[in-house]
């Protein structure tokens, strides 16, 4: 019988009564701690990156000219022929004078561009 009773004797009975004082005493930060560690991981090594990278793709996209070489998201390459300023349509060229409209948000990256960079001027001689 005693035997039964043991096991049905729940952890929190041997517990002490005193406690801690809760969450914000040594004890309860100590335990909140790794918690706030492996938050602070994960947003360094994968939601910042993924915003910056978000962010670089929106800039892209913002600055796309007639010419440039962009990606779909359904992997098709294509060269930018027209650019609809009234709407969010772009017309890319997928093949020799075949021509599709895509949404802008459905580009996943820019392959060439035609634009030049700012710092790549031609160097003074001199």
């Amino acid at each position: 019988m005693t035997a039964l009773s043991d096991f049905l004797v729940t952890p929190a009975y041997a517990q002490s009564a005193g406690g801690e004082g809760g969450l914000l005493s040594a004890g309860g930060l100590m335990s909140i701690l790794p918690y706030v560690a492996m938050f602070a991981i994960f947003y360094f090594l994968l939601i910042r990156p993924q915003q910056q990278k978000q962010k670089q793709l929106r800039a892209q996209l913002a600055a796309i000219r007639r010419g440039d070489r962009v990606l779909t998201a359904g992997g098709i390459i294509g060269v930018v022929q027209k650019i609809r300023d009234d709407s969010n349509e772009i017309e890319i060229e997928i093949a020799p004078n075949v021509r599709v409209t895509v949404v802008r948000e459905t580009l996943t990256s820019v392959v060439t561009s035609t634009a030049k960079p700012a710092n790549d001027a031609a160097p003074k001689a001199g």
